[in-house]
């Protein structure tokens, strides 16, 4: 995300440091120049390989579920999410080429990388937002199930992804136009759009962390402790992965917009972060659909399926074998 802020003559200045201004003629020729600017040219390329690895783990992702399995409430949020990922790994993915050829020279348009920058925000806003919607709704099933099973609308899943897609872009909008706008008047209506993104972001990240807590609390602590299954494993490590690597880029904007300062090279860091997290979460779900899993029966689809059961191991290897008996009898018989 990209800020622009007012200096004391009144113009507008870039709030993101790794973004420099060639509208002028000096270039950077001297070796301590070229130093500066050495670990920033290392970052870039490091987005460029997480993002492509990440972009190739989020599209199996987006195709398994969009075409070879059936449709259940936690595999549409899931597809949203490898939604959310891809979008925000290709925003940067361009941001990052765009910043490598303007290192060596070729001056990309600054206004690409800007709007690119701001693009970013919507697939997080929509990243954070689904995480939080899947974490209330296990925390829900878990601590009321009766009243959320007889309560819960059949396509509520669809619902609130497409209520997130809808705020997410308004936000995004919203933040880009006003922050292009010079007069006084639409200055303010930035700085308001500004703090509502903000109170949003806290919003989320509160209501992540708390419902979080409250579903690892009841499962390990609670009087019926309830079976720990695969797709429980997977969110767990899904918002450890985001706590670690994706809440630093909220945290950056969040003291961005209060204390107006940027600070140097923590942009980028914080970026290179988040694609690590849009890069881990297929990881994360094959790792966990693989573990303890046979090899003879080892497919994409079989494994994304185990990482998002919802049944005891116990249960699952019963089912399992059961399903071998089946096919041992057919054979049999032919």
């Amino acid at each position: 995300m990209v800020y622009v802020l007012r200096d004391t003559t009144g113009r507008f200045v870039n709030m993101d440091p790794t973004i420099s201004s060639h509208n002028t003629e000096s270039t950077p020729t001297n070796e301590t120049e070229n130093q500066d600017c050495s670990p920033i040219l290392t970052l870039n390329f490091l987005a460029l390989i997480i993002a492509l690895v990440g972009l190739a783990g989020n599209t199996i992702v987006l195709w398994l579920l969009g075409f070879h399995m059936h449709k259940k409430a936690i595999s549409v949020y899931i597809f949203n999410l490898a939604l959310a990922d891809s979008f925000f790994l290709c925003c940067h993915f361009i941001d990052s080429i765009l910043r490598v050829i303007d290192f060596y020279g070729f001056y990309a348009h600054t206004l690409s990388k800007s709007v690119l920058g701001n693009a970013a925000i919507i697939p997080y806003i929509s990243g954070l937002s689904i995480l939080s919607a899947i974490s209330t709704e296990r925390c829900l099933s878990v601590l009321w199930p009766i009243w959320y099973h007889c309560h819960r609308p059949e396509n509520m899943s669809a619902i609130i992804c497409a209520l997130i897609w809808a705020l997410s872009f308004l936000m995004g909008i919203l933040e880009w136009y006003f922050s292009g706008i010079l007069n006084d008047f639409h200055q303010h209506l930035w700085k308001n759009v500004d703090f509502v993104v903000t109170a949003f972001l806290i919003l989320l990240f509160m209501l992540l962390f708390g419902s979080s807590v409250a579903l690892l609390v009841r499962i390990l602590c609670g009087s019926r402790q309830n079976p720990l299954t695969r797709l429980y494993v997977t969110m767990a490590l899904t918002v450890i992965v985001f706590l670690i690597c994706g809440l630093p880029l909220g945290l950056y904007l969040f003291l961005l917009y209060w204390l107006k300062v940027p600070f140097c090279h923590l942009y980028r860091i914080t970026s290179v972060l988040s694609c690590v997290n849009s890069c881990a979460n297929p990881i994360i779900y094959f790792f966990v659909g693989s573990f303890r899993q046979n090899r003879h029966h080892r497919s994409l689809k079989r494994v994304l399926q185990r990482a998002l059961e919802d049944t005891p191991e116990e249960d699952e290897c019963t089912a399992s074998n059961l399903q071998k008996t089946i096919e041992m009898s057919e054979s049999r018989e032919w």
